[in-house]
């Protein structure tokens, strides 16, 4: 399955704003939407070119409310998410997907308490919180250390060269 994730823009509840609104509403209905970040909606769809047709029917919306689109299909790699454009790209063979690993932009990833002043009191139920994105080039295997905050785990996103240099 090709899982797509919704980053909402700090100001907004992405969730709130995608569900009142009939549109979106009914582009998610058959979708199992769930929070795997602090104000992110994420959903399984069956391919590339479903992910990337619902984020195109979602646009409007996306533009609005939203900071970023990921679309992570196991095909092309397990553990590493694709931007919108760059999904859109592979989708149009546009770029192949080997080759699509140099240019990244990593996220940190922290507890949603991470920052708070009021204390712990609903960070256990909150899901994590991404961070500070970092645009890196990956030259090897492996890709330079996230060094914007001191963070546990990171998350990966391959973005296109255009992206990569705006």
């Amino acid at each position: 399955m090709t899982q797509v994730c919704l980053v909402g823009s700090e100001d907004v509840n992405l969730r709130y704003e995608l569900l009142s609104r009939e549109t979106a509403r009914n582009a998610l209905a058959t979708y199992d939407l769930r929070e795997p970040f602090e104000n992110t909606v994420a959903v399984e769809t069956v391919s590339l070119g479903a992910a990337v047709a619902l984020l195109n029917d979602l646009n409007w919306y996306l533009v609005r409310f939203a900071d970023a689109a990921f679309v992570r299909d196991p095909s092309i790699s397990e553990a590493e998410w694709l931007s919108r454009d760059l999904a859109r790209a592979i989708r149009d063979d546009e770029i192949a997907p080997e080759d699509t690993g140099r240019f990244l932009k990593v996220y940190g990833v922290v507890d949603a308490a991470d920052g708070e002043t009021d204390g712990e009191s609903d960070a256990l139920d909150r899901p994590p919180k991404l961070v500070e994105p970092m645009l890196l080039t990956r030259t090897g295997e492996t890709i330079p250390e996230y060094d914007l905050r001191d963070v546990d785990e990171t998350l990966v996103v391959r973005v296109t060269e255009s992206e990569f240099g705006a």
